[in-house]
């Protein structure tokens, strides 16, 4: 309740913003149009997400990647060479997590002198209507240890997902704070990034992550409005 509303006072603020997502079902542009729909007030060039992140590592090391990723992700690699593959780009597959094409990953890397994994995130679950799934970061560790390899992740938590975000924003960490529901992909990836972060009491958070043994959040709010009016009044004092 109020995170329209609070997306709209944060932008009337003046205060810089981005939309960091590990959403990979989904190009930026409908990810965009799903929140557009649902009265957001937000633009493709405000969201940060892991595919146009990996796509920019792939042209720079020529690499030609193996997708095993949802349907719904796949135009963003549209401009990238997939012939000969020479990695593999692991993302939210859903229902293409079958183990027909978790094995096919899995050669693509075994045959490779240099096994390249690049995972687009590295969440344990997530949350929709229907209740808690398996994220990306299951099959990712699947992968890592059947080739004895470590996978690259590009996306929260890593420090450079949050650098980038923080370089198009033109600001230091120490001048931005995240707000999220996920105590290590948020709140410890922020942190480690030298950000403060707070957890929303809401979407995935449950109560046994206030005894989190190695993240603490610099604070707690019950929900994303909450965050933004304590922001907020400090922005006036």
């Amino acid at each position: 309740p109020g995170s329209r509303e609070a997306v709209r006072k944060l932008k009337a603020s003046g205060l810089k913003l981005r939309f960091c997502t590990n959403e990979t079902q989904a190009t930026r542009e409908k990810f965009v149009e799903k929140l557009q729909h649902l009265g957001f007030d937000i633009l493709v060039s405000e969201v940060t997400a892991p595919a146009p992140a990996a796509c920019r590592i792939l042209k720079e090391r020529n690499l030609r990647p193996h997708l095993l990723v949802h349907d719904g992700l796949v135009p963003e690699f549209d401009r990238l060479d997939k012939g000969n593959p020479n990695c593999v780009v692991l993302g939210e597959a859903a229902d293409n997590f079958s183990y027909q094409n978790l094995n096919e990953a899995f050669r693509v890397l075994i045959g490779l002198e240099n096994p390249i994994l690049i995972s687009l995130g590295r969440g344990r679950y997530y949350k929709e209507t229907d209740g808690l799934k398996l994220d990306v970061g299951v099959y990712m560790k699947a992968l890592e240890y059947a080739c004895d390899i470590q996978a690259e992740v590009v996306g929260k938590p890593s420090k450079m997902f949050f650098q980038s975000a923080l370089v198009e924003m033109g600001v230091e960490p120490q001048e931005a704070i995240m707000i999220g529901d996920d105590i290590v992909n948020d709140v410890g990836g922020a942190q480690q990034c030298g950000m403060r972060a707070l957890q929303v009491r809401t979407g995935k958070y449950r109560p046994c992550d206030e005894q989190h043994p190695e993240v603490t959040p610099d604070g707690y709010v019950n929900n994303l409005a909450e965050a933004v009016d304590i922001i907020l009044k400090q922005l006036d004092k």
